[in-house]
């Protein structure tokens, strides 16, 4: 069982802009629940007790949201990178904080239900350096595979990849000692350093179950469509009643229409005649009567009126 957990949060979020100019993306909704919040539960269902959580990107508003200092009861340690460091050169940024067992790496932008005692029990098993989790996507194939060892990244040693890396890995200390400290570094020329010296890197595929990489408003809006389709809904919720389509405090017009896959936030108002589809509006968002919006997002405690179309507002 690993404990502790590394959750990057500090990315800028620009394929989502402008959804992401006032909203750090570990925080946007899914369906009035924060993204970073499914990170968490998934991670404390495999028995992860504390947190640490790397910023940049609009801080404040994650220390707001974190503001006690824990999520269900288990600590959260936000640190704040004032110059990014990468997903390499974060987790250096913590090697004093995270204690001196394994600890697991989760990128803060995923929505998914993979299972993770696959990828924990590999790792033990092998007794690996690092061991990650792998998936068969539309993203990339820079990871090459045999058996359950990785032999090749982004092509370093000649060996053509099939998977792609799917944002969850399993790292012993020895990570450290091979990340400068200081520096704005990922972690995949690490690894694949790492390979070519003999390191045990382990990957597991997890084609199973869904996996959604938070990217681009395409992206968030095709995670909506899908939750709501298949009926999607992670094991390791707490709460029995996600997804919520419409927040209690939503104030919707009787003569408004809502059709696909809406979510309408907390303290929204959609006025009369107004026309909603395939639409989310985040807490505060305000329609004028009679707008007509397909395909749109409207950002916290913004207006909109008239008609719109596969925009952001």
């Amino acid at each position: 069982m690993i404990t502790q957990a590394f959750v990057l949060g500090a990315g800028l979020g620009t394929r989502l802009r402008p959804l992401t100019e006032n909203l750090p993306k570990p925080l946007i909704p899914i369906f009035q629940k924060p993204l970073i919040t499914f990170v968490l539960d998934h991670l404390i269902a495999a028995g992860v007790k504390s947190f640490v959580v790397n910023t940049h990107h609009l801080p404040a508003a994650l220390r707001e949201f974190f503001a006690d200092g824990s999520y269900r009861g288990r600590p959260v340690q936000l640190v704040h990178e004032p110059e990014i460091l990468g997903t390499g050169g974060g987790i250096k940024n913590v090697e004093t904080i995270l204690r001196t067992e394994p600890f697991i790496s989760y990128s803060g932008d995923l929505l998914t239900d993979l299972e993770l005692a696959p990828l924990l029990e590999e790792h033990f098993r092998a007794r690996n350096d690092v061991t990650i989790a792998l998936r068969e996507t539309e993203h990339g194939a820079d990871v090459a595979l045999e058996g359950n060892r990785v032999v090749d990244m982004v092509n370093r040693y000649g060996r053509a990849g099939r998977y792609d890396f799917a944002g969850i890995a399993v790292w012993t200390r020895a990570v450290f000692a091979r990340i400068p400290a200081r520096q704005n570094i990922s972690y995949i020329p690490i690894l694949a350093d790492w390979i070519g010296q003999g390191g045990k890197i382990g990957g597991v595929v997890l084609n199973e179950r869904e996996w959604f990489n938070i990217g681009s408003r395409k992206e968030y809006l095709a995670a909506h469509r899908t939750i709501l389709e298949e009926h999607w809904r992670p094991e390791y919720l707490e709460s029995a009643d996600w997804p919520v389509r419409v927040a209690p405090d939503a104030q919707i017009d009787p003569s408004a229409t809502l059709s696909g896959f809406y979510s309408i936030g907390a303290g929204c108002r959609v006025g009369a005649g107004a026309i909603l589809e395939n639409t989310i509006l985040w807490p505060g968002a305000q329609i004028a009567s009679r707008s007509c919006l397909r395909n749109c997002i409207v950002r916290s405690h913004h207006q909109a009126e008239g008609e719109h179309r596969d925009t952001d507002i």
